[in-house]
């Protein structure tokens, strides 16, 4: 793992943490970025991925930590936009759940092509697609669950803002952050794994 990457990664989380908007909200909304980063250290010898996806899971990690400081419903880049975009709310929980179909469409792709678990592009396309759903629609009842048994900042957390189909939308922009990733970035993908996994590496 690259140095600039862990430390990237560490000034945004200690950033996230000084002063959010909320100490408990924070700690749900940072937690998946840290069990990232301690499986990708723990499998950085055995199984290194790409540094396409390295890149694009350091990315993931700082929109969670972003989130998490100031709440997704929050963020003040996203409040400036919200006239000048015509948003009704502040929609950077939508760009979270599209990264949330993006980035783990490509490493199940990863996966799946460099152990040779679906042989046909087809069917491994139509796999991953599912498997972002899937992962969508765990990780929504997660935040249900959690809210629920906490209590705590469950308005924050969840980042509904009113929004009657916030679930369903959230599902829908991991769908599609799914689908534009296997579509834009498969050529690029295929050459990193090629290399990655060619004599001498």
């Amino acid at each position: 793992m690259k140095i600039a990457w862990i430390i990237t990664f560490f000034v945004v989380l200690v950033w996230s943490g000084i002063a959010p908007k909320d100490y408990p909200t924070w700690a749900l909304e940072v937690s998946p970025a840290v069990i990232g980063l301690i499986v990708l250290a723990a499998t950085y010898r055995s199984f290194p991925l790409t540094s396409l996806l390295y890149a694009l899971i350091l990315v993931h990690c700082i929109v969670l930590m972003v989130g998490g400081h100031y709440t997704y419903a929050e963020v003040p880049l996203f409040e400036y936009l919200k006239p000048i975009l015509g948003f009704e709310r502040n929609n950077f929980d939508k760009l979270g759940h599209f990264l949330q179909g993006f980035v783990p469409a490509l490493i199940t792709r990863e996966i799946l092509i460099r152990k040779a678990v679906i042989a046909t592009a087809r069917w491994r396309n139509f796999f991953i697609v599912c498997f972002c759903l899937a992962f969508s629609a765990f990780y929504e009842l997660i935040e249900w669950l959690v809210a629920i048994v906490s209590g705590i900042g469950a308005d924050a957390f969840l980042g509904t803002q009113g929004y009657v189909w916030d679930t369903q939308s959230d599902m829908a922009f991991a769908l599609a952050g799914a689908t534009v990733a296997l579509a834009l970035l498969g050529g690029i993908h295929d050459r990193q794994m090629r290399k990655l996994d060619s004599p001498g590496n």
